[in-house]
């Protein structure tokens, strides 16, 4: 369902009924005798449609090192050297999918792998792909995290029910083995 051209055909039909909508915003009040008046507000609504539109793809430029702290604190994360942005993006709007990579220090490296592997959250076996509980309610229930290690990182997962027709909240924090970096990805779906 997420084909180029679903997509394609999808913005399409949206960027015609966003044109409608303008076009009419003019047109009716332009046939009623308030010509500036339809002018006002198929402006209003032409700008709010760009900032709209550009606020979606600006998004992933707008993403600063505070942000990346904050996220990573949310996790009991911290990064005490300076660091640099790799990577930042996300995807959707419903189904939303954040991921940013960041180059941190040796020291930071160590400090975070060592909590990882001494926190009362972590497993040396994990059975499946997917680390976290499977037989919780999605919606209801306690916070859980889990730390492990694979063959090339260690990592940590959270999952957090949010409440009956809330999304869950769901983070992976992965430090790979041989290069000092830090990916954080975030799935709300």
């Amino acid at each position: 369902m997420d084909s180029p051209n679903f997509t394609f055909i999808f913005l399409f039909i949206i960027l015609i009924i966003i044109s409608g909508i303008i076009f009419l915003s003019y047109w009716i009040p332009k046939k009623l005798g308030y010509k500036k008046a339809g002018k006002i507000i198929s402006g209003i609504l032409i700008i709010g449609t760009i900032i709209l539109s550009a606020s979606i793809y600006i998004d992933d430029y707008l993403f600063f090192k505070n942000d990346a702290i904050e996220l990573l604190s949310e996790q009991n994360m911290e990064l005490k050297d300076d660091f640099e942005i790799i990577e930042n993006k996300s995807v959707g709007t419903v189904d939303y999918y954040h991921r940013f990579e960041l180059s941190i220090s040796e020291s930071d490296k160590k400090r975070l792998v060592s909590e990882i592997k001494t926190s009362k959250f972590y497993q040396d076996r994990i059975k499946s792909y997917f680390h976290l509980p499977s037989t919780q309610d999605r919606y209801v229930g306690n916070s859980v995290t889990l730390n492990y290690q694979t063959h090339t990182e260690f990592k940590s997962e959270f999952y957090e029910p949010n409440g009956k027709g809330y999304v869950p909240t769901f983070r992976i924090i992965s430090i790979p083995k041989l290069e000092n970096k830090i990916i954080f990805e975030e799935i709300v779906d």
